[in-house]
């Protein structure tokens, strides 16, 4: 019997959800606006509850959301917005829905303007993902200056629930930030080359 692999602390839960997101999605670079797109959505949704929920509702918000299609979201009427405070597979917070809506304007304001979501934010960190080379739990920050900065400017340009530590776990989430664990199987894979 092979023993498992060694996971960030957060992941050993033993949840399969949460351990495939681990495994194979957290902290990978992306640089795909759609997905760029749902995971600042999944993000700002997760403020004051656990990622595992957020995990579970995913499927739900891909269809309530129409994919996470940008342009669909920023079209949403007051009648989409009632429909979906009425959608279990979603969390039905009013709050997080405009938000969602008034954010889908603002990405679209931004990538007509920048040219891509994220041509934007890769620039913060001059394309390459940043490795946090943490060897503990209590090393990983909640919020560094890069995500105040960037948080900074995304509320300047209209954004919401996009506070610095919801801003910092988008970067680790969608790999801007190598914040496996030393220790952590995934480390060695997504971290970057010493020059």
């Amino acid at each position: 019997m092979t023993a498992a692999p060694r996971r960030c602390g957060w992941a050993a839960s033993g949840d399969a959800l949460m351990l495939e997101y681990h495994d194979r999605e957290w902290g990978v670079p992306v640089h795909d606006d759609r997905r760029l797109f749902e995971m600042l959505v999944l993000e700002g949704a997760q403020a004051g509850l656990s990622w595992s929920m957020i995990l579970n509702k995913r499927e739900g918000y891909r269809h309530a959301f129409a994919g996470f299609d940008a342009a669909t979201v920023a079209g949403f009427s007051a009648r989409d917005r009632a429909r979906l405070l009425r959608n279990a597979g979603i969390v039905r917070n009013r709050l997080k829905i405009e938000a969602t809506v008034s954010n889908a304007r603002r990405f679209l304001e931004l990538c007509d303007e920048r040219g891509s979501f994220d041509g934007y934010l890769w620039a913060f960190v001059g394309g390459s993902p940043l490795d946090g080379r943490r060897r503990g739990m209590r090393n990983v920050p909640a919020r560094t200056a890069l995500s105040d900065e960037i948080s900074r400017d995304l509320r300047k340009r209209g954004f919401r629930f996009v506070g610095s530590t919801i801003v910092y776990a988008f970067l680790q989430a969608v790999g801007v930030v190598n914040d496996h664990l030393t220790r952590c199987f995934r480390y060695p894979e997504l971290a970057r080359p010493r020059r």
